[in-house]
């Protein structure tokens, strides 16, 4: 099947959601509709973002007919729910990650996935920038000997202050962890990826550094910034900010990682290097 014959559907309007539906648009894919938390929302950020048809649900996108794949670019707590509804209605499923909060929901979703014979992606995208695949070629072909030590970080800032917010803050919707699990999930990904092994123990040093956060009663998108002037509601944080971790892999290479949300001046940094018995690539 050619990609202009493919018809989407995406699911969320937030940050990502637009972002998916500029994606498949650069690829020739169509995309058939949207759908929002609300049919308001969805259909004001249709507007605003030159956004396709509004569906009124999740159900009503994934019967359709038409549709041959749906993306998920929801909050982290309604995705093994709606992958359920894709999957039982024979769609493929582009999910953003995680693709469920508990490993019993992961493991339910995959065997869902394998029984109805259609794709079940979770988009840990890094890894498919043309550096990070050299760097993963060069590996496997023994460039470097074997992998022995892997280091790096993931930095960004865009929860450096006490007023800024998310959805992504709240653990009912995301989940506990935080920046583990929202960036340092792509980096932890991205070493697997380019090494070919798997990370098999872990210490962690898991720490927040803004300890009270104020909000607005309303949502907050993704990087956006609060509007200033509305009254702002105090609330306590659990999830991380950061964490260092150190990392054993199958083999016996060694590696640690660096994670915050909270580091000033780093808008979306990424750096890894693997140290081998006869070279190094970073």
């Amino acid at each position: 099947m050619r990609l202009s014959e493919i018809s989407a559907g995406v699911v969320g309007v937030g940050f990502i959601g637009v972002a998916h539906v500029e994606a498949l648009r650069r690829l020739g894919v169509n995309v058939a509709g949207v759908v929002g938390s609300s049919p308001q929302r969805a259909a004001a950020k249709a507007e605003a973002a030159d956004l396709p048809r509004v569906y009124p649900s999740v159900g009503a996108l994934v019967d359709d007919p038409r549709i041959d794949v749906v993306h998920i670019a929801t909050p982290n707590n309604v995705h093994a729910d709606q992958v359920r509804a894709c999957l039982a209605a024979g769609k493929h499923v582009v999910c953003e990650k995680p693709l469920a909060l508990t490993s019993t929901d992961g493991l339910d979703l995959v065997e869902r996935a394998d029984a109805a014979g259609v794709v079940n992606a979770v988009c840990f995208n890094i890894r498919y920038y043309p550096l990070n695949h050299q760097m993963a070629a060069m590996v496997r072909a023994g460039d470097i000997g074997e992998p022995r030590f892997v280091t790096g970080s993931y930095l960004q800032d865009w929860l450096l202050l006490e007023t800024d917010w998310n959805w992504r803050l709240v653990p009912e919707e995301a989940g506990a962890l935080r920046s583990v699990a929202e960036i340092g999930s792509h980096w932890l990904d991205l070493a697997r990826f380019i090494t070919g092994k798997r990370v098999v123990e872990v210490m962690a040093d898991l720490h927040t550094f803004v300890p009270v956060r104020r909000h607005p009663a309303g949502p907050v998108e993704t990087f956006a910034a609060s509007t200033g002037g509305e009254e702002l509601i105090e609330e306590a944080m659990s999830s991380d900010d950061g964490a260092g971790i150190l990392l054993r892999f199958e083999d016996g290479a060694r590696g640690t990682v660096s994670i915050a949300q909270t580091a000033a001046g780093r808008k979306n940094s990424v750096s890894i290097e693997v140290d081998g018995s006869e070279s190094a690539l970073s």
